[in-house]
């Protein structure tokens, strides 16, 4: 089978990113910028207690792998998975020098709390689809866990969100590919956004002067 230029792949921790505003995600995928705040250093650092590369842990049924790296040829997605739990399942698939069978399920850590949108689920999710792709098998089930509340969630992957996600990745591959960076409304949620500064919210909305030309002349 003939894969495509994996070059061209788009980085699956982008959903998230698009998901709560594209704006935000085209700065960072297409423009390659990015800045600092309280919210990413945290995250950065509940990131790297997940995030030791290639670990295996096995307790009883269950083989923990930390920072799984991971793909999708279909939607043309990479990324890694903060962690991977495999519990042994008669309707699993092999390990490769484990005896037994095993079902896989994503663990994505995430700073603060369950959030009100849906971004972490649709990252999740299309991890849990490129872990299908890659393993060929079913994950029907996954886990965020927060570090504000010290709490995993657990979530199921439904045929709902599967097509939420190609719906979006496939948006992320137009603005890619056209190497276009949206405008959107700005709102509450900008004060939070790494990239305020960068994005200037409140200049992106005046009008220009060329514009303001046109619409007077016409």
């Amino acid at each position: 089978m003939a894969f495509k230029n994996e070059e061209h792949y788009l980085m699956l921790s982008g959903i998230q990113h698009f998901k709560f505003c594209k704006r935000q995600w085209a700065l960072i995928h297409i423009e390659q910028q990015w800045e600092e705040n309280v919210k990413t250093v945290e995250g950065q650092h509940l990131h790297k207690k997940a995030d030791q590369p290639m670990i295996k842990e096995k307790r009883f049924d269950k083989i923990t792998v930390r920072a799984l790296p991971i793909q999708s040829h279909e939607l043309e997605i990479t990324g890694v998975c903060d962690v991977v739990e495999f519990r042994e399942d008669d309707n699993g698939i092999p390990i490769q020098g484990i005896e037994g069978t095993f079902l896989p399920f994503p663990v994505e850590y995430k700073r603060g709390k369950p959030k009100q949108g849906e971004e972490d689920v649709l990252q999740l999710t299309a991890q849990a689809m490129c872990l299908e792709e890659m393993l060929v098998c079913s994950v029907n089930k996954g886990y965020l866990y927060y570090g504000e509340t010290k709490h995993r969630v657990a979530v199921d992957i439904t045929e709902n969100e599967r097509i939420k996600v190609k719906e979006i990745v496939n948006e992320m591959h137009s603005y890619y590919k056209k190497r276009h960076t949206p405008r959107v409304k700005t709102g509450a949620f900008c004060k939070s956004c790494s990239l305020q500064h960068i994005c200037l919210p409140k200049l992106m909305n005046k009008e220009t002067v060329q514009r303001y030309i046109e619409r007077k002349l016409s």
